[in-house]
């Protein structure tokens, strides 16, 4: 009789891109929510004293206030959604590469 060893097989390792891609896109979100809160506070899309759009504009500014965040970030951004996606995909030496 012969006794067998039996060695557990290698794990492969999958690397699924598509996990890259919405880590990207989350990370481009939060960028753009970063900015339209920045954009609040620096007044962007406030109501003005005269000539303004009323009460429908108070209660859209928001919206417009995000779609120039989002148009922000799809023309390069301020760097924090690159920043971001290196953290979360524990890329260290990103910076370091440049």
């Amino acid at each position: 009789m012969t006794d067998t060893v039996r060695m557990p097989l290698p794990v492969p390792v999958v690397v699924r891109p598509d996990a890259d891609a919405r880590l990207r896109a989350l990370s481009q979100q939060i960028e753009a929510g970063f900015l339209a809160e920045m954009l609040g506070h620096a007044g962007f899309g406030a109501a003005r004293q005269s000539f303004g759009g009323g009460a429908g504009e108070e209660q859209f500014a928001s919206f417009l206030r995000q779609e120039q965040a989002n148009a922000m970030v799809r023309a390069g951004g301020i760097g924090l959604a690159e920043s971001l996606f290196n953290a979360m995909t524990g890329d260290r030496d990103a910076q370091h590469r440049k």
